[in-house]
C-alpha cells in the first residue's frame, strides 16, 4: 500500500507548437497541430518524412555554448523543462537537503542525435568502416552514457539523492514518474524533479521505424498526418520533447502554501510477455495495469472523467487499446471521455508520458478536455467517445492517462484534483 501522498506542484514543458507550459496548453486546447516536415535533416530518401519539431534554442533560454556541446538535445531539452518546473513549484532547492532530493529521468533513446552526428563524423559520413575516434567531440561518452541526462537535472538542481534514468520504451515518461512517486511515498526522499525526454528525429530513427512501417507516409498532409481513431490513419508521427515535474509530498506542498496540480494517487505497470512490437487484441495487459492503477488509487471505473489516451495512430494499438478500455472500465468505458493529444504533437517516443501527464494535470487544473485532432472518420472498431476535433469543458476530478511501449510494456497512471479523494 502506498504511504505519502504525492503530488504536482511544479511543470516545465518543451513540446512542439509551444515554447513552455502555457504554449503547450494553448495548442492542446485549441486543437491545433505541430506536425509538419522533417526540417532537422535531408528526408527526402525515406518513407515518412513528417515529424513534430521542437523549435528550439537553447542560447534563447539561457544554456552557455559549453553546455549546449557537452548535452545532446534530448539532455538540453530535459535540462530547460526542469528550470522551468523549478521556478513553476516555487520551491527553494537551495534550502532544500541535497541528500533528500532526486532526480528521475525517462527515456526510450537516449542521445540519439549526437551519437549519430558524431558517428558521421569519425566515419566521415559512414565512408570508412574502421573510424578515427580523434575526431569526435571530447564528451562523447556523456552521448552513449544515458545517466549524463539525468546527471545534468541533477547538477541544475542540487540533487545528491536518487538519481536515475528510466528507459522502457514508450512507456518511459510514465515509468519515470511512477517510479519518482514511489520513492517520495516510501520515505527515501522528499523531493524529486521527474520526467522524461527524447529528441529522436534522426535518420537512424527514422530509417528503423520506415523499415517497419510504423510511422505514416501521409507526406502530402503534414498538418493532418496523425490519426489516432480515424479509419484513414496509417501509422504514427514521430515526435520529440520533454516534460518536467517537481515532485512532492502532499502535506509539505500544503504547509508552504504551494500551488498543487493534481495528486499522483495511483500507478502499475504490466508486461504482456509476447511479442517485441505485437499485441493482443484483447488488451488484457494494459486492462490489468489500469485496474491496478484505479486499485491503488481507491476509484472506481465510474468515477473517471477523463482517460487520455495512448491512441498512436496505428490500427493495432488504438484497437487493442479500445478493447483495454472496455475490459477494465465497464459500461463507464462508453461514457467516458478519451482522447490522444498525439494527434496534435506526435509520438515522442519515452517523453511521451510525461506530456501526457502534464497535459491531463492541466486538463485538470482548467477543466477541459483536449481533443484528438484529425478525426473525421471514426475506425467502426474504435466507438468510444474520442473527443473529436475540439477541446471539450467539464469538469475534470480524476483522470487515467495510460501508456503503451515495444517489448510489450503498459503502465497506467491515476491523477486526482487535491481534495476530490479521503485520505488513504
Amino acid at each position: 500500500m502506498i504511504g505519502r501522498r504525492v503530488v504536482i506542484t511544479g511543470i516545465g514543458v518543451q513540446a512542439p507548437g509551444g515554447d513552455g507550459v502555457k504554449e503547450f496548453w494553448s495548442l492542446l486546447s485549441e486543437g491545433r497541430t505541430a506536425t509538419r516536415p522533417i526540417s532537422l535533416f535531408d528526408a527526402s530518401p525515406f518513407r515518412s518524412r513528417v515529424a513534430a519539431e521542437v523549435d528550439f534554442d537553447a542560447e534563447a533560454h539561457g544554456l552557455t555554448p559549453r553546455e549546449i556541446r557537452r548535452m545532446d538535445r534530448a539532455t538540453r531539452l530535459a535540462v530547460v523543462a526542469a528550470r522551468e518546473a523549478v521556478a513553476d513549484s516555487g520551491l527553494d532547492f537551495a534550502g532544500l537537503d541535497p541528500a533528500r532530493t532526486g532526480v528521475a529521468v525517462g527515456s526510450a533513446v537516449g542521445c540519439t542525435m549526437g551519437l549519430e552526428e558524431e558517428y558521421r563524423v569519425v566515419s566521415d559520413d559512414g565512408r570508412d568502416w574502421l573510424v578515427d575516434h580523434s575526431y569526435a567531440v571530447p564528451h562523447l561518452y556523456r552521448h552513449f552514457v544515458p545517466s549524463s541526462m539525468a546527471a545534468e537535472v541533477a547538477w541544475q538542481v542540487g540533487a545528491e539523492g536518487p538519481v536515475s534514468v528510466i528507459s522502457t520504451g514508450c512507456t518511459s515518461g510514465l515509468d519515470s514518474v511512477g517510479y519518482a512517486r514511489e520513492l517520495i511515498a516510501e520515505g527515501s526522499a522528499d523531493v524529486l524533479v521527474a520526467g522524461a525526454t527524447d529528441a529522436p528525429i534522426s535518420p537512424i530513427t527514422v530509417a528503423c521505424f520506415d523499415a517497419i512501417k510504423a510511422t505514416t507516409p501521409r507526406n502530402d498532409d503534414a498538418a493532418h498526418a496523425s490519426r489516432p481513431f480515424d479509419n484513414t490513419r496509417n501509422g504514427f508521427v514521430l515526435g520529440e520533447g520533454s516534460a518536467m515535474f517537481v515532485l512532492e509530498e502532499l502535506e509539505s506542498a500544503r504547509r508552504r502554501g504551494a500551488t498543487v496540480y493534481a495528486e499522483l494517487a495511483g500507478f502499475a505497470s504490466r508486461c504482456n510477455a509476447f511479442h517485441m512490437t505485437g499485441l493482443r487484441p484483447d488488451g488484457r495487459e494494459m486492462a490489468e495495469a489500469i485496474g491496478a492503477a484505479l486499485a491503488e488509487a481507491r476509484v472506481d471505473p465510474g468515477d473517471l472523467d477523463y482517460v487520455n489516451a495512448h491512441g498512436s495512430g496505428t490500427r493495432q494499438n488504438d484497437r487493442h487499446e479500445t478493447a483495454a478500455f472496455k475490459r477494465s472500465l465497464g459500461e463507464h468505458a462508453r461514457r467516458v471521455p478519451v482522447s490522444s493529444i498525439k494527434s496534435m504533437i506526435g509520438h515522442s517516443l519515452g517523453a511521451i508520458g510525461s506530456l501526457e501527464i502534464a497535459a491531463c494535470a492541466l486538463a485538470m487544473r482548467h477543466d477541459v478536455i483536449p481533443p484528438t485532432a484529425n478525426l473525421h472518420e471514426p475506425d467502426p472498431e474504435c466507438d468510444l467517445d474520442y473527443v473529436p476535433l475540439t477541446a471539450r469543458e467539464r469538469r475534470t476530478d480524476t483522470v487515467l492517462t495510460v501508456g503503451s511501449g515495444f517489448g510489450g510494456f503498459q503502465s497506467a497512471m491515476v491523477l486526482t484534483r487535491p481534495g476530490a479523494r479521503a485520505a488513504a
